[in-house]
């Protein structure tokens, strides 16, 4: 079965039934810096990928994981996209984990780390993709959607700062910016040589 397939339909069931259904799984799979060591809760490090904070946070999120990540998945293999999420997904959330562990309030939820490390590692492999966005009505390269998407992450942290969320919960917009950088030094280590295309759409 497809990796890629798998996490899709599980971030999604799992979401939508933490936000509609089971309000309580999400207060178990939030990632929570303060509590990672005092109570042991190491597995939200992965966990709190298949939570989001509302409906809109998970549509944008899986959107962005439609459009790249099966495409991905059929260049490099259905390991090393599993290994490029996983590794994205923890990475991006270090930070967090440095600047909040001593904030017993601060919780955050979301794939966007990891999403953002599939996003960025096929643009190296894919730089000449374009995608149709509604309401646009004209086609968005791709190299342009994933500068708009890290834009849009540096907006929404108010230059650095992390949204609100209710109960704690918060969109982690800052694991965007990691997660760009985990995927574009993935490429890098396991096969450079694919960033020989983006040198030439980039600069002729």
């Amino acid at each position: 079965m497809s990796i890629a397939l798998l996490i899709f339909v599980t971030t999604i069931a799992v979401s939508l039934l933490g936000l509609y259904a089971a309000p309580g799984l999400i207060d178990r799979l939030i990632f929570r810096p303060y509590y990672v060591r005092r109570r042991g809760e190491f597995h939200t490090w992965v966990t709190h990928g298949f939570v989001h904070g509302d409906l809109m946070h998970l549509i944008f999120n899986m959107m962005t994981f439609w459009f790249f990540a099966f495409m991905l998945e059929r260049r490099i293999g259905g390991a090393a996209f599993g290994v490029l999420y996983f590794v994205g997904l923890v990475l991006a959330i270090s930070t967090t984990y440095l600047k909040h562990r001593n904030d017993p309030g601060y919780g955050s939820v979301g794939a966007s780390g990891a999403i953002s490390a599939v996003l960025f590692a096929a643009i190296v492999y894919f730089p000449t993709m374009s995608l149709f966005i509604l309401p646009f009505p004209f086609p968005i390269p791709a190299p342009v959607f994933a500068v708009l998407y890290v834009a849009y992450s540096w907006y929404a942290t108010g230059g650095g700062r992390f949204s609100g969320g209710p109960g704690g919960r918060r969109i982690n917009h800052d694991a965007h910016l990691i997660g760009a950088l985990v995927g574009l030094a993935f490429v890098l280590v396991t096969d450079p040589q694919a960033y020989t295309a983006l040198w030439r759409v980039v600069f002729g």
